[in-house]
């Protein structure tokens, strides 16, 4: 293959010609900490750096600085990575790269391309399909692409604004997702009231609001490669209805005359994961498991406010009443999901008013969680090109 010009072939592949390669042994120090898991203080002062994504918190501190973590064992092998400039501790079967050589390695930059890289290399180094730990060689001999230190701290600088874009992306949602669940407390269960409503609300039980309550089929059916979609738990709650299992036109032909879904029926979650929902929006031709239960929804009361007033926590406080929680797995019984009170105002027009207000701060979050995807995908592919110099910013 030829090589363009201002680039040349190393161990790393093609990078540009004025850069260079080094093993982390040469450009850093490695070591791991003393803490065990239970050392952690609730409101600690500090942040402890465990096994996992999730930082914990200490009251003691081992190290001040700038420094690069990951996990030594455990199901974050090669996958858990953490940045940090100031005063933490870590566990004992953490490692921590640090005092890094400010004339060659810039310590974020080299957290972006570490964290992209260190599971590539420790996978190459197993026949298995997972790696159960980390020995200290396996970071010390890895090599890295060294550009110029100042194109580094462009491209740390460069990527670390788009970290800040995200996070803070993250953040609104987060706030968003807030809001909406207090504003679902309060508009649905009649605490606060849409302007130019009022009247009394009713109660009345989940079966008198539907012209029936029924679950999927109860043995499992033979899958196929493609076919008719067969929904169960998982579908509902990852709100993925993309990937599915399948099954044959012909056993959906059966299944369907028992339990048919159609757009604007609600789904259920009623063994294993209890009371999580979803509303039939789309031209569904579909069947599903035992492990859901689907609400066909009469004409007393707006399909719409029934499928937020499932979102309430007195609705999932109703549904957990009469569940079996003691069973492996949970569950709950058709009979007892038909059994559950439901609250709403005589008004449908307040019923879909309601309904229309929640529905709205739902197309923001979900405009937003695209955005965030298209922010995540577009740094991931840029960092890609700037650490390995296929774009570069000097």
């Amino acid at each position: 293959m030829e090589i363009k010009a201002g680039y040349k072939q190393t161990d790393l592949g093609v990078i540009p010609i004025n850069w260079s390669i080094d093993k982390i042994a040469n450009l850093a120090s490695i070591t791991t900490g003393d803490k065990n898991t239970q050392d952690r203080v609730d409101d600690g002062l500090y942040p402890f750096f465990v096994r996992s994504q999730i930082v914990e918190r200490i009251d003691s501190y081992s190290f001040d600085g700038e420094a690069v973590l990951t996990a030594g064992d455990g199901v974050g092998t090669g996958k858990v990575f953490h940045y940090i400039n100031g005063k933490f501790d870590f566990h004992q079967r953490v490692y921590k790269i640090s005092d890094f050589d400010r004339n060659k390695l810039n310590g974020y930059f080299f957290f972006l391309y570490f964290s992209n890289h260190f599971l590539q290399r420790i996978m190459s180094m197993t026949a298995k399909s997972s790696v159960d730990s980390v020995r200290m060689e396996m970071i010390a001999n890895m090599q890295i692409p060294l550009p110029p230190i100042t194109e580094q701290s462009a491209i740390a600088e460069a990527l670390s604004d788009a970290d800040s874009l995200i996070v803070s992306l993250e953040k609104l949602i987060a706030k968003k997702k807030d809001i909406k669940q207090g504003t679902i407390q309060f508009l649905l269960t009649g605490k606060k009231r849409l302007q130019g409503f009022r009247g009394e609300w009713e109660e009345t039980e989940l079966q008198k609001l539907c012209s029936s309550i029924n679950d999927g089929t109860h043995r499992t059916p033979i899958y196929v490669d493609d076919g008719i979609p067969f929904y169960s738990v998982e579908n509902v709650i990852a709100n993925n209805f993309s990937k599915t299992k399948f099954i044959t036109l012909e056993e959906h032909d059966k299944l369907s005359k028992r339990c048919n879904p159609q757009k604007g029926d609600i789904l259920l979650t009623r063994i294993g994961a209890l009371g999580a929902t979803k509303l039939i929006d789309w031209d569904v031709n579909a069947s599903i498991y035992v492990s859901l239960a689907l609400l066909k929804v009469n004409d007393q009361i707006d399909t719409q406010f029934l499928y937020w007033y499932t979102k309430t926590s007195e609705f999932l406080r109703g549904l957990q009443r009469d569940a079996l929680l003691n069973a492996i797995p949970p569950k709950i019984n058709m009979g007892a999901i038909g059994k559950v009170i439901i609250r709403f105002p005589k008004h449908k027009g307040e019923q879909a008013a309601i309904a229309q207000v929640l529905s709205d701060m739902d197309t923001e979050i979900e405009e937003l969680e695209r955005k965030l995807t298209k922010y995540k995908l577009l740094k991931q592919g840029v960092m890609q090109e700037l650490l390995t110099g296929k774009k570069r910013l000097i």
